[in-house]
């Protein structure tokens, strides 16, 4: 039974960073959520909200400097979904942006919020597929679109 509607609430916007690196040639990172988190103990992209004024290039840099450590370079948009799951009580536009590990700051990402993730990892996108129950919403929903962001980058 879904959660009852509210016509004051408004969907928040997230953006889902599909991080690849040519040192993991057919691998996006994904990261472990912990904590008192949505999705613990679900793989995860980096993610986070968009600010007030900013772009979707900025947040998806910022985002991934934060969480990773790691400096990107070729950002781009990749897919857009209503992310919707009333009954828990999430409604979010989930923009789903790529981009690549520029390695002359940084080759390897870094836990920089051991408190919300228990570390990052390189994983092939068909091994994604393979654990739905594992992934964190936003990046299920992502699959179960059947979209492939690798086969974009000429990854895959």
């Amino acid at each position: 039974m879904s959660a009852p509607f509210d016509k004051q609430k408004r969907p928040k916007v997230g953006i889902g960073v599909l991080v690849t690196s040519t040192d993991h040639t057919g691998c996006v990172l994904v990261g472990k959520r912990k904590g008192n988190v949505a999705g613990e103990g679900m793989f995860a992209l980096p993610v986070g909200h968009l600010e007030f004024g900013k772009t979707w290039e900025e947040c998806t840099i910022r985002e991934t400097k934060e969480e990773t450590g790691l400096q990107l370079k070729n950002v781009q948009f990749y897919h857009v979904c209503n992310g919707l799951d009333l009954d828990h009580d999430y409604h979010y536009l989930e923009l789903y942006m790529i981009g690549e590990v520029d390695e002359t700051f940084q080759r390897e990402p870094v836990n920089m919020e051991p408190d919300k993730c228990e570390g990052w990892y390189w994983m092939e996108w068909r091994e994604l597929k393979a654990k739905p129950e594992q992934l964190f919403f936003p990046l299920r929903l992502l699959l179960d679109q059947g979209m492939n962001p690798l086969i974009k980058m000429g990854l895959n």
